[in-house]
Order: C-alpha cells, then structure tokens, then sequence
C-alpha cells in the first residue's frame, strides 16, 4: 500500500497569485479533520506569512538555517489560530537583508531541506510556502517534499507563467503533481480555487465560513494529499461537491 503523501511545496508562478493564503486556508481545511500541520515559510523575500501572526519572530524561517540551525525547530514555530481540533504552526520569515542573503545559500538550502523532514517528524503535514522556482530554497523544497503544486492565478499571465515553471521544474528534476488556479478557473488547471470576498489577512482562515473556498480548498487536499476533508463544514452546512473543482 503506498504511503501517503505528507510534505508538499506550493509553488507561486507569479507574485499576487494567492500562494500563502491558499496554504494557510489549506492547513486550517485540515486540522478542521483533527490533523496537526506546520506551514513552513520558503519565501523569504517577501515575507508574507509573518503578516498572518503577531508577535516578535525569534527565530524565524532564515534564522533557522544560518545562525539558529542548531536549535530545535519548535522554537521558530508560531501557532496560527484556527479554532479547530489540529494543530497549525507557522515558521514565517522576518529577517534583515543581510541574513535574508545567507538563507538563500546552497548550505541553507540543503539545512532547509533538513528542517521539512524535522517537521515531518512531528505533524501530520507539513505545507511549504514557496515562490518562484529560482531560488535554492525553492529547489531544495521542490526536491524534498512528496507533492509539488504550482499555484496560478486565473491569468493570462498565470497560464504563461505555469508553462515557463513547468519546464524550469523538469530542467531541475522536479515533478509537478498539480497545477492549482486561484481567482477563478485556468484552462489547464488540475484544481480551481474560486475567488473569495474574504480576502482580508484578518479574514483568515474563511475556509470554514464559505462554502464554495472550502469546496476549492477541500479539492486541493484530495489531489495532492489523497486526503477526503468530508468534515470540513461552512456558514452552517456540509460542503458543496468538490467534483466541481476537479478537472478530470
């Protein structure tokens, strides 16, 4: 019986393509199902999932592979409230220019690499924040984790952005599993997330208080995890079909 898929990179195409907040909604969808999951922040210029926690980030995602590699990775995780059952735990970045260099290094790459399999020592997943393939954190993701997306908002410049990706991925030996549209449906698309009005950083997580979000999320989860969030449940009621955000 195959073992099922526990680490994954989700892999933004372009910058503004929904990438960290589909993670952080993804891993709020599962432990909804009771499921402990560490979201893991490979982002490190942008630094967007530090703007999902409060409170001083010491250490951080970049400090965990320079100057903190030593000290356990519990210490950099921040928990992400979800008022759910499971656990989700965030190591964003929020580091200076000058640390955010050294964490770009092949050495800190490979003491990235090191870090998801820590992670997967303690949760149920583990869900990787990534950006653009260009990066050796990226890479060192993309080789790590069982399940590789690419993330691609429903654009012209997202459907350029998945072909350019797709044979950069190939170019490093990289498979990729699924491509996930968000704002609506891409042509290609093995999964779409629709558009939420709940876009907010305070809104999140809304997978449970919209339906059709948590039908798009819940979809995600069955593709690259083999993972059925049939408890997953919004505004009151049991989840519309996610066959609708499938593209068999």
């Amino acid at each position: 019986m195959p073992i099922p898929p526990r680490t994954t990179a989700l892999v933004g195409v372009a910058g503004g393509a929904g990438t960290t907040r589909l993670t952080l909604e993804l891993a709020a969808a599962l432990a909804t199902d009771d499921r402990d999951v560490a979201v893991l922040d490979a982002a490190f210029a942008t630094q967007g999932l530090s703007d999902y926690v409060s409170g001083a980030l010491d250490p951080d995602a970049t400090s965990l592979v320079t100057d903190a590699a030593d000290v356990p990775l519990e210490s950099g995780l921040v928990d992400f409230e979800t008022d759910t059952e499971g656990r989700v735990a965030v190591c964003p970045a929020a580091a200076p220019f000058e640390r955010l260099a050294r964490a770009m290094t092949p050495d800190a790459a490979r003491a990235f690499e090191g870090r998801i399999a820590e992670a997967a020592d303690s949760f149920d997943h583990v869900l990787v924040d990534a950006p653009l393939l260009a990066s050796n954190q990226t890479v060192a993701a993309a080789a790590a984790c069982d399940r590789v997306a690419l993330v691609a908002p429903a654009t012209d410049r997202g459907a350029d952005a998945v072909g350019r990706l797709s044979a950069r991925a190939a170019d490093i030996g990289a498979d990729i599993d699924a491509v996930v549209s968000t704002f609506g449906a891409l042509g290609d698309a093995d999964v779409v997330v629709p558009e939420t009005d709940a876009n907010d950083i305070a809104d999140a997580p809304a997978c449970r208080d919209d339906v059709d979000l948590a039908a798009g999320v819940a979809a995600v989860a069955e593709v690259l995890l083999d993972v059925e969030l049939d408890s997953v449940t919004a505004a009151g009621g049991v989840l519309t079909s996610v066959g609708e955000y499938v593209r068999r």
